[in-house]
């Protein structure tokens, strides 16, 4: 293995701890939005899913990417872009699971965050944090 794919699995990792912080904040806020306040579960998700997508592009900002491109505004448009169609991604596979093949609303979340979790991945790694 080469230093430049040692750089990548790095980052993988990185992107991972990150993404467990935005996991806590996902799973908190749809709990509360949806079992407190008793919102709908789809609008619960998405509040969930947009706070931690907002968390996850700071902190990758700063320490998975460390990037230091002064178009913050370019980047974190692109982030959240990428998190627009993970989000889109995530609900899918939530209604696909839960709803057609009644799968528990909780664990078909979790399967939704490990599979949209390799898309934002590679989409950043790709698109959002290139040549960085």
């Amino acid at each position: 293995m080469n230093s430049g794919w040692w750089l990548v699995l790095l980052r993988f990792v990185r992107f991972g701890i990150v993404g467990a912080s935005g996991m806590v904040i996902d799973f908190g806020v749809t709990w509360l939005c949806k079992e407190k306040l008793r919102w709908n579960k789809y609008v619960s998700n998405s509040l969930g899913f947009i706070l931690a997508a907002t968390n996850n592009y700071l902190w990758n900002r700063v320490w998975t990417f460390e990037s230091q491109n002064e178009a913050v505004v370019r980047e974190y448009t692109s982030f959240v872009l990428i998190a627009i169609v993970g989000l889109g991604l995530n609900n899918l596979i939530i209604y696909l699971l839960h709803e057609r093949w009644k799968v528990p609303f909780y664990w078909s979340k979790l399967i939704a965050i490990g599979c949209v979790t390799l898309w934002n991945f590679t989409m950043n790694y790709v698109f959002t944090f290139r040549a960085v």
